[in-house]
């Protein structure tokens, strides 16, 4: 057996050079690597990168050399299962018309010529929508991949991604009916052989009696993208890491390697995907020491690429690292306030860490939200997590 196991390997590494050299570029050759390495039982790291129909023109970087799966986010799941159309009367939704309209196409196609997969993101977040969609969760879940279906074979979507976020506290009934609604979705995948089923869940639903019992679907779903991230937010009454890698107990409440931990509790790890972000918060404190308390109302978005601009533009700018949470941070002056600016944000070396943590558990891969946030160098350490096998 080991012999076998060993001329196998021999085989896929002359397989991979021959490729390599047939085809001029790795995107070129990746889907057919990947094909030949998962015949032989070898996968790659997966890498998903999240791409909003609000971010189509912002995402403008060569991804096939970072990714292994682009997710197209989203559409709207209605309180009947179908898909929402339509915001009011006249007008489209828009994730919908980007869609069917085929403001998304060449991004969709350029990524599967170039060997990724493709994965079609389905979202609800109103607690009411939610509630009346799984008071009927077999039914509705029917309709839904009744009008799903032909969208995923007319765009050669091979993974179907589930994205309820739900933050009440649930009734035991109502996390019965999640678990029956993704059941029957996963059931219809199988049937109609459409492709894999993907969630997202939040490090939070492992430890409080949220809606999705990731114990319950563990043996349903193929797959699991664990939302760590907004550990600090734009409302944050203080400053702080994002996504801290480290602190649960002493800096915070719950980190990145707890969530990870709780996950693989009652997960096999080859389902669990690192959910990471391309984008920090920044607030407006009277304080220039880190996790200073935040002016009401202050917080927003800062995306990685804005970031980056800053930094190389602004001469009282300089970026620290929170070491337990292994997060950058810059505090700067507003000289017309007299107030102070601190964006904590994920860059380069951060990433690093989220590659050194997913490898470090093993994990199934790395989610990214979103692609159009990122700056020039923070995807870097992608490239050889993305071509490594596990």
């Amino acid at each position: 057996m080991f012999r076998l196991g060993c001329l196998l390997l021999l085989g896929f590494v002359i397989t991979y050079g021959f490729f390599s050299v047939v085809f001029q570029s790795r995107s070129q050759s990746a889907h057919v690597i990947q094909d030949i390495a998962s015949t032989v039982g070898i996968k790659r790291h997966q890498v998903i990168g999240f791409l909003p129909y609000w971010l189509l023109t912002a995402a403008d970087k060569d991804y096939p050399q970072y990714l292994t799966t682009l997710a197209y986010f989203s559409l709207t799941i209605s309180p009947d299962g179908t898909i929402q159309k339509f915001t009011k009367p006249g007008e489209a939704e828009p994730g919908w018309h980007a869609l069917r309209s085929g403001k998304a196409t060449p991004m969709l196609t350029e990524a599967k010529e170039k060997g990724l997969a493709l994965s079609l993101v389905l979202f609800s977040a109103r607690e009411d929508s939610i509630g009346e969609l799984l008071n009927n969760p077999i039914p509705h879940a029917r309709t839904l991949m009744t009008e799903i279906a032909p969208v995923m074979k007319e765009h050669s979507f091979t993974d179907l991604n589930i994205d309820i976020e739900s933050v009440a506290i649930a009734s035991e009934s109502s996390r019965q009916q999640y678990t029956a609604f993704i059941s029957e979705v996963k059931r219809q995948l199988q049937e109609q052989k459409l492709g894999t089923l993907t969630i997202d869940a939040s490090p939070t639903d492992l430890i409080k009696p949220r809606l999705i019992s990731l114990k319950d679907v563990a043996q349903v779903i193929d797959y699991v993208v664990l939302m760590t991230y907004d550990y600090h937010y734009a409302g944050s009454r203080v400053t702080g890491p994002v996504a801290p890698i480290g602190g649960a107990g002493t800096e915070s409440e719950y980190d990145v390697e707890t969530g990870i931990q709780k996950a693989l509790e009652v997960l096999p790890k080859e389902k669990v995907i690192l959910g990471a972000p391309l984008y920090g918060y920044e607030w407006e404190t009277i304080g220039d020491s880190a996790r200073s308390a935040v002016l009401p109302g202050s917080g927003k978005t800062a995306s990685s690429r804005r970031v980056e601009d800053l930094l190389s533009s602004c001469a009282m700018c300089s970026a620290q690292i929170d070491r337990v949470a292994r997060e950058s941070y810059v505090i700067y002056p507003d000289s017309e306030t007299g107030t102070f600016h601190q964006i904590f944000y994920p860059d380069q070396q951060a990433m690093q860490e989220k590659v050194t943590i997913a490898t470090t558990y093993d994990l199934s891969g790395i989610a990214l939200w979103a692609l159009g946030y990122e700056g020039d160098t923070v995807l870097t350490p992608l490239t050889s997590y993305v071509q490594t096998l596990q």
